[in-house]
């Protein structure tokens, strides 16, 4: 025998011609199932909590009730962890299940045993979460300070305290103070599972308890409501806060969250996020906001039908707030420039808007509105809500131009001129003459827009709290009509 000589598996044979081997089929089912028994012995890629959730289409978040959370406000769900957490669930092109939660024990518990997919509470990351849970990027950062009533004694350290000391049971601040008291022996406290911090914090104001602990985020928000809200001391350092996943989960849906956070600081859409709600609120005046209080309930009530009337489209609490930073609710109130009225009308704007007396109330209120109203439809469509509205706020304040100038300015820089927390920064570059002389309109109180566009937010923020949760903006006949 001569030639290559070839092995003949079983009922094979070759082509008579091209001596090509011809497979038989039984063999062809022996190879078959030679591959896969062998596949069958590889072993199973690991589960991936990523692909699991875009597989099922939901991602399921778990949070805290409360106004820097989750709640249900007068245009549907709002709060900051939330808005995070539906551009999350975006990004993964899934739908968001929140799930908000009364207690932090259930909470973490759910997490633990795999019923949600992500903890967004906005609570700050202690030593035992860490050890516990996977932790996401830092995002914020806040201390906290006890808190107690203005005008009783300003306890300064642990050892001044005369009365309990009531904290939520579960949260960050009852792991913080754990951790304390080692190197605080006098530091007592007790926890409570049956009322959240917004709620010890309103029994703070009304003196119904001494003293609660509270992060400095919920502090700036509550004291708008409650003004006589004080600080004692702080019982700690600066700390992150961040969203906790399954310590037992593979890191798939932990990266993704780097990820995303990643994308939103980039982009600049956390920056407008975080303006929106503590960017007003951080700077905080004690008589100013207890006068604003004290207005409402004695002064601005008898006006309320009209900002209803003529506010439209607008949220008229936004109207009214405006109408305080202008006039104080005065209708004869007269500034030094020349403007007038509730509105603080510029003789000119209300010659074009037909107004025939600016110290007219029901004419003021009108005239202002529909100002305002046009600025808003100026300002570019593609500028989305709610920095739109601070936009025309501040050109209310500073002129349409002036406005457009700082947009301007902030391009220039590498700021995003459709962001209200960039282009805030530079109106007070209006003032210098470096950056004016090369504007289209020149000078501007940039400084003051910006104050004035922050002061009505913050007005508006208790306005909301006043008409939603108490008795006191109960309309009555306007006067002068």
């Amino acid at each position: 025998m001569t030639g290559t000589q070839y092995f003949t598996p079983f009922g094979s044979k070759p082509h008579p011609k091209t001596g090509v081997l011809r497979l038989a089929p039984g063999w062809l089912l022996w190879l078959w199932a030679g591959i896969l028994l062998l596949s069958g012995c590889q072993p199973a890629p690991p589960p991936n909590k990523l692909h699991e959730i875009q597989q099922a289409g939901v991602l399921k978040v778990g949070t805290i009730y409360g106004r820097t959370t989750f709640y249900h406000g007068s245009s549907g769900p709002e709060g900051f962890e939330y808005e995070l957490a539906e551009g999350f669930a975006k990004r993964l092109k899934v739908k968001l299940q929140l799930l908000p939660f009364y207690s932090y024990h259930a909470l973490m518990q759910d997490l633990q045993q795999g019923r949600i997919d992500v903890v967004a509470a906005g609570d700050a990351i202690s030593a035992h979460n860490k050890q516990m849970y996977k932790v996401g990027p830092v995002y914020q950062q806040v201390s906290h300070k006890l808190v107690f009533q203005q005008g009783q004694p300003r306890p300064r350290r642990p050892s001044d305290l005369d009365a309990p000391l009531l904290v939520v049971k579960g949260s960050s601040t009852e792991q913080m103070l754990d951790a304390l008291v080692q190197d605080e022996p006098a530091l007592q406290w007790q926890s409570t599972d049956n009322k959240d911090i917004w709620e010890l914090l309103t029994d703070v104001a009304q003196g119904a308890l001494a003293y609660t602990v509270v992060d400095t985020n919920t502090l700036s928000v509550q004291r708008r409501q409650y003004p006589q809200l004080s600080i004692g001391f702080g019982l700690d350092e600066p700390k992150g806060i961040a969203w906790l996943l399954n310590r037992q989960q593979d890191d798939s849906l932990r990266s993704a969250v780097i990820s995303y956070f990643g994308e939103i600081h980039q982009s600049g859409v956390f920056k407008a996020l975080e303006d929106k709600y503590f960017g007003h609120v951080r700077q905080f005046n004690y008589v100013d906001t207890r006068a604003f209080i004290q207005a409402a309930s004695t002064q601005l009530t008898p006006f309320i039908p009209l900002f209803k009337q003529y506010a439209l489209d607008v949220d008229w609490r936004l109207i009214a707030a405006m109408s305080y930073q202008e006039s104080h609710w005065q209708p004869d109130a007269v500034s030094y420039t020349g403007v007038q009225g509730m509105m603080m009308l510029t003789l000119d704007t209300a010659s074009d808007l037909n107004i025939a007396s600016r110290l007219d109330a029901q004419s003021s209120i009108e005239g202002g509105a529909r100002y305002f109203t046009s600025l808003l439809k100026r300002v570019p469509a593609r500028i989305s809500s709610p920095d739109r509205t601070w936009m025309a706020l501040a050109a209310y304040n500073i002129g349409f131009g002036h406005l457009e100038d700082a947009r301007v300015l902030t391009e220039q820089q590498g700021g995003n001129p459709d962001l209200w927390v960039d282009v805030k920064r530079r109106l007070p570059l209006l003032e210098q003459k470096q950056f004016y002389k090369t504007t289209t309109y020149g000078f501007a109180r940039g400084t003051e827009a910006k104050a004035y566009v922050e002061n009505i937010r913050r007005y508006y923020d208790t306005l909301i709290y006043l008409d939603n949760n108490t008795e006191i903006l109960t309309p009555n006949t306007p006067s002068g009509t």
